[in-house]
């Protein structure tokens, strides 16, 4: 009997020694490959900055051509901090020549106005104008950072964070940091190295804490909008299938009917002896007119039915039905009377089938949002149609009920049977805290005789 073979898998990165790696290790490495992605990678990559979004308390209040302007406010800022910065450069010169006092405010200000369209490279060339910033002071510096040069790396810092994510901030500061103290190595002079960080720090910090928000902002109103979408997309699906529904019982319905009628169209001339040539073209045009038209409403209603859809053995329900529905309902616990008013009598089918759908709806209602409530059903056969009306007391232990992720779709689909009759529907709370339906269905009146 051979053994089973266990395959071992290759180590990852196709080191063998992979599997020994600390999670020290691996965190480290992580690091690193992300301040390559965020600082090394395409660092002097054309990034425009991008017009600022109106959708402030105040600038979405701004027309014409002030609105035109707003969009532009970041960029003005930054173009102002940079001739902040080349004042301050040229200040930190002292009394050096012109030459010097120009390259000094220039050196200030260039890395400032970078950022508008070269974040990430903005900031390496501010760590780039730091030593050459001192070297061009003429002695008027606070070691290791030249007067002109603070200002405008704070400014650069800044910009650069906002303008990116709020991981690359930690690494600006930590480099900022690290060229801080190896700066004051040789010198063992910290001058203002605790006051720029500080400062850097505090600035970064701001940034990264506006980042948290906004994204945060961002994520709420995403996720509104996704749930408002959802809840849209839920309702339109639920009606499309309510429709659906109800055009596969109509189909049933109509169809029934007009077999009938062509059945009856086509063997009427046999009980009738010698039947008029008039009489049998009569009954030919009857039937063939009620094929065309069974023919069509397979066509348009047909449509909606699933491929595997199956036509119910059983007849639909109607109002006849009701006794057994109120049966199975009160097995569930529910306590639910029945009233019936007016002369009993035959409706049409389709009238029959929406009435014993409304029913059965309103009652799962009760049963979902008002558990324990008692419920009454009364049947009214008024002149011209056909009333119902259910209605259920208040839930006794509202507190328990929790909140149905299907409500209202309920009522979608009766005002739907409703509107399909022209009947008319109201539905909302009752005086007494509980919930009433009242459905009218229009019944047209056969003269006797016809």
């Amino acid at each position: 009997m051979s053994e089973t073979t266990r395959r071992v898998p290759s180590p990852p990165d196709g080191g063998v020694g992979a599997y020994k790696r600390s999670p020290e290790y691996r965190v480290a490495a992580d690091a690193l490959r992300g301040l390559r992605q965020d600082l090394f990678k395409d660092a002097f990559a054309y990034r425009p900055m991008r017009p600022m979004r109106l959708n402030g308390v105040f600038t979405r209040r701004l027309k014409g051509r002030p609105r035109e302007y707003a969009k532009y406010a970041p960029h003005a800022v930054v173009a102002v901090a940079g001739l902040i910065a080349f004042a301050v450069g040229w200040n930190s010169g002292a009394n050096g020549p012109f030459p010097l006092l120009l390259a000094g405010g220039l050196l200030c200000a260039v890395p400032v106005l970078v950022t508008l369209v070269r974040p990430v490279g903005a900031f390496w060339l501010s760590m780039a104008s730091a030593p050459l910033g001192l070297a061009l002071s003429g002695g008027w510096f606070e070691w290791p950072w030249a007067g002109g040069t603070i200002f405008s790396h704070v400014v650069v810092l800044t910009v650069v964070a906002i303008r990116t994510r709020p991981r690359t901030a930690v690494w600006l500061w930590a480099l900022t940091a690290l060229y801080s103290f190896l700066a004051t190595v040789p010198t063992s002079e910290t001058g203002v190295l605790g006051p720029v960080l500080l400062v850097a720090a505090l600035s970064l910090l701001t940034v990264t804490v506006w980042h948290i928000r906004r994204d945060a902002k961002e994520a709420k109103e995403e996720v509104t909008a996704q749930k408002t979408v959802t809840e849209h997309e839920r309702s339109k699906r639920t009606l499309l299938e309510e429709r659906t529904t109800i055009a596969r019982e109509l189909h049933d319905v109509v169809a029934h009917h007009m077999s009938v009628v062509a059945i009856q169209a086509e063997a009427a001339p046999y009980r009738v002896e010698n039947p008029p040539p008039e009489l049998e073209r009569a009954f030919v045009t009857i039937r063939e007119n009620a094929v065309a038209a069974l023919t069509e409403l397979r066509r348009v209603l047909g449509v909606v039915r699933a491929e595997d859809y199956e036509a119910p053995d059983a007849p639909q329900p109607t109002l006849g039905d009701l006794d057994r529905l109120l049966a199975n309902v009160r097995d569930t616990g529910l306590d639910v009377e029945k009233t019936v008013t007016g002369a009993v009598r035959e409706l049409p089918q389709g009238v029959e089938l929406s009435a014993y759908r409304i029913v059965q709806e309103a009652l799962s209602n009760t049963l979902r949002h008002a558990p324990g409530a008692p419920a009454r059903v009364e049947v009214g056969y008024v002149l011209g149609g056909l009333g119902l009306r259910i209605v259920n007391d208040p839930p006794p232990h509202p507190s328990l009920i929790k909140p149905s992720p299907g409500a209202g779709h309920g009522i979608t689909g009766m005002r739907e049977r409703v509107t399909m009759l022209s009947g008319e529907m109201t539905a909302g709370t009752a005086d007494d805290g509980g919930y009433e339906v009242a459905v009218f269905l229009p019944v047209a009146r056969v003269n006797e005789g016809e």
